[in-house]
């Protein structure tokens, strides 16, 4: 008797758990692994919220990845062979709408030279060079006095800004959009005296490193020993970083598959962002109009007065012409502009099939002895460091912590002169040619890939799948920039609120 009321009651009480499980776990209130209630402070406060959904960034435009050919498409006729077509697959991600603006770029020194008024090297390193507009039998000196900062210009794409200025123009970017995400949910307060290391940094900020002035909603913390707590990175309210797109995630952007292609089958494969294999609108009511801002032939840079073939004499509108079909203004025509990678003219070989990239420079947070983060730089940052074989030891994945050269331009790529290159940067400039003492090749682990055709260009250069390089600390008149982000969780969007 007494075995039967002790199976009843243990049968009670397994059906009352059953229960509480089947009332909860569907929307996600109760942990799958232990059977806790999450966001429970009874439970010690261990925070979790399902349904999350990313938030749209200032000035992007999402771009849903899948495979593509990436490459020429067309006639290769410098014969560079630099971009072999090749299948490969980019997750999806964001894009700007358009290339970075004057403006934007002014607003960014403007914050700079308030912020950093004890650092004026730091507004001096992130200037524009607008001496690029000269050319030795040109009259061009009203655009270097007045292309980026008059307010006629506010609007066209900022150019004169090399490679690494832009990088930092990414960063500052994303910390103040998560800056501004925080006032808006009351969290901060916002602080316009914000001065030196004292400036919010969005690392800094999760890293317990910056705290600024505390605003009138703090974040509740479960924890039944706290009160308040800072935003963390596991809450989903700061976005990802602002940066460079890759040059697969800019070529695939450009292309816009998306427009042209019905339940994987592509109707026709596309020379430039648009369909067709000419430079003028084809549809009805828009025939005959430039599609893209480029030198049409010698000397012709916008057509004959009275009819003004692309309407830009020099640089447009970022907003001109007719948008791709992913929203993007300008993937063609009126400046090049910087992607992510280094320039390797045969690095279809050896990057990956899935979000290819090279480029890679693995870095670690700088740790004291005792294992913690080291405090901030003078700018307000966390410092960093790049892997060193230490760090690395038996991983399996990766080798080292630069992979730049990785497989082209390393000892370990090169069977001729065995092991006697003693560092990257010499090992590529030996396979170019540069260790002769002559001018060999310009490739090097600082040269970085442009795209997009510009107002200086010929139709030719307009293919998403044409490629040109630079030193990325030099700077011309036809070369911006614009940012992307990366997408967080399921590649297609639900449409559903955070």
């Amino acid at each position: 008797m007494r075995f039967k009321m002790r199976l009843f009651h243990v049968m009670l009480a397994l059906g009352v758990v059953a229960m509480t499980s089947c009332s909860k776990g569907g929307s996600g209130n109760v942990s799958s692994a232990t059977g806790w209630e999450y966001n429970a402070p009874e439970n010690g406060g261990f925070e979790y919220y399902d349904g999350y959904e990313q938030e749209l960034g200032p000035g992007l435009r999402f771009v849903e990845g899948g495979t593509f050919i990436m490459g020429r498409v067309e006639q290769d006729v410098l014969y560079d062979w630099n971009n072999v077509p090749r299948r490969v697959t980019v997750p999806s991600f964001y894009m700007d709408e358009t290339e970075v603006k004057n403006v934007d770029y002014r607003e960014y020194l403007y914050w700079i030279n308030r912020v950093f008024v004890e650092y004026p090297e730091v507004y001096k390193k992130a200037l524009p060079d607008t001496l690029v507009w000269r050319r030795a039998l040109a009259y061009n000196e009203p655009m270097t006095e007045n292309y980026f900062r008059h307010t006629a210009y506010s609007e066209y794409p900022v150019v004169g800004v090399n490679w690494l200025q832009a990088n930092d123009f990414c960063q500052w970017r994303t910390d103040r959009v998560n800056e501004n995400i925080l006032v808006n949910m009351g969290v901060l307060e916002m602080d316009v005296n914000q001065q030196g290391e004292n400036n919010f940094n969005t690392e800094a900020y999760l890293y317990g490193q910056y705290d600024g002035i505390a605003g009138k909603k703090p974040i509740e913390d479960l924890d039944p020993n706290k009160d308040s707590r800072r935003v963390r990175w596991e809450d989903g309210y700061l976005l990802p970083r602002y940066r460079l797109p890759t040059e697969a995630e800019w070529e695939y952007a450009a292309l816009g598959l998306i427009g042209n292609s019905q339940e994987e089958r592509m109707t026709n494969r596309r020379i430039y962002p648009w369909d067709g294999h000419i430079t003028r609108n084809s549809e009805k009511g828009e025939r005959g109009k430039m599609m893209a801002n480029f030198v049409r032939s010698r000397g012709d840079y916008m057509g004959m007065a009275g009819d003004l073939n692309d309407g830009g004499d020099i640089t447009v509108d970022v907003h001109s012409y007719y948008p791709n079909d992913y929203g993007l203004y300008c993937m063609a025509g009126n400046v090049n502009e910087w992607v992510a990678d280094v320039y390797r003219p045969l690095s279809f070989d050896e990057v990956d099939e899935f979000s290819p990239f090279r480029g890679n420079e693995f870095k670690t947070k700088v740790l004291d002895e005792e294992g913690y983060l080291v405090e901030k730089d003078s700018l307000g940052r966390i410092r960093y460091r790049i892997e060193t074989d230490k760090d690395i030891q038996d991983r399996k994945n990766y080798r080292t912590g630069d992979n730049r050269n990785f497989g082209d331009g390393d000892a370990q790529s090169n069977i001729s002169l065995g092991n006697q290159w003693l560092d990257n940067e010499q090992d590529t400039k030996n396979m170019y040619g540069q260790h002769t003492g002559t001018m060999g090749s310009l490739i090097s682990d600082r040269t970085r890939v442009y795209k997009g055709g510009s107002w200086r260009d010929r139709a030719y250069w307009l293919s998403p799948g044409a490629r040109r390089y630079l030193d990325e600390r030099e700077a011309r008149d036809d070369l911006g920039f614009r940012c992307a982000m990366t997408r967080v969780g399921s590649p297609m969007t639900s449409g559903k609120k955070k």
